[in-house]
């Protein structure tokens, strides 16, 4: 089974880290968010593996070499100019014949990917897209006022979301919706497939899942590496 990760991000908010360090190399636990994202999707039997690249590229590729030391195949697809977070998929079109996930080169994830891979295959969609349900603090009171007198005061409310888990599974007859050779986001394919009817299907996942981009996330990220991954990988 395929998979196609996008591991050319440049990662401005983790500056002056990514500075040195492409942000999918950056280490957690003992090894790097990619190899950590390899060795799950090998798990779940995902052994052919694309690398999307731009920033940093010659560094990635050279670090990870061909997979053969994952138990998996590497290939690397490098960008010449930025392709956003669905764009990239289309260097590698002749070579993805049959479904596969996509997903991003920063996120940490203990996800079941097989048993996404399984729904993708049984829904009647082109587009599978992961979500996660969280609950993101806010830093102020929310206040209700009737006219000039406050009614009521909620302190620091709580904002509950389901979010988009930049994890995918595509089947290959989603490639004529996505342009050549332009930055084209995720975001912009999911609202054309809306606005024509076209289904996307959703899978709510449950599972611990993280995303780095942030220093705040990435140090979360560390702390928390051993209690989700230790001897899982």
């Amino acid at each position: 089974m395929q998979a196609v990760i996008l591991a050319g991000g440049l990662g401005t908010r983790l500056r002056p880290f990514t500075e040195v360090i492409p942000k999918p190399l950056l280490p957690v636990g003992e090894k790097s968010v990619l190899e950590v994202q390899i060795l799950h999707l090998k798990k779940y039997g995902f052994t052919d593996i694309y690398i999307a690249t731009n920033y940093k590229s010659d560094y990635i590729e050279s670090f990870m070499g061909d997979g053969s030391r994952y138990g998996v195949r590497l290939t690397f697809s490098k960008e010449k100019e930025p392709l956003g977070t669905c764009g990239p998929v289309t260097l590698l079109k002749d070579r993805l014949r049959k479904p596969f996930i996509l997903m991003n080169g920063d996120i940490l994830t203990t996800l079941n990917f097989r048993k996404l891979y399984d729904f993708a295959l049984h829904n009647d969609a082109k587009l599978t897209v992961v979500t996660k349900k969280i609950v993101t603090p806010f830093q102020f009171g929310n206040v209700t006022a009737d006219g000039d007198y406050i009614v009521d005061i909620e302190e620091k409310p709580n904002f509950r979301l389901e979010i988009l888990a930049g994890i995918y599974v595509m089947k290959p007859e989603i490639f004529p919706l996505i342009p050549e050779n332009q930055y084209f986001g995720m975001d912009t394919l999911i609202k054309n497939m809306l606005a024509s009817r076209e289904k996307v299907a959703r899978y709510l996942m449950k599972e611990y899942w993280i995303d780095i981009g942030r220093f705040e996330d990435y140090e979360a990220a560390q702390k928390e590496f051993e209690k989700h991954f230790n001897g899982t990988i």
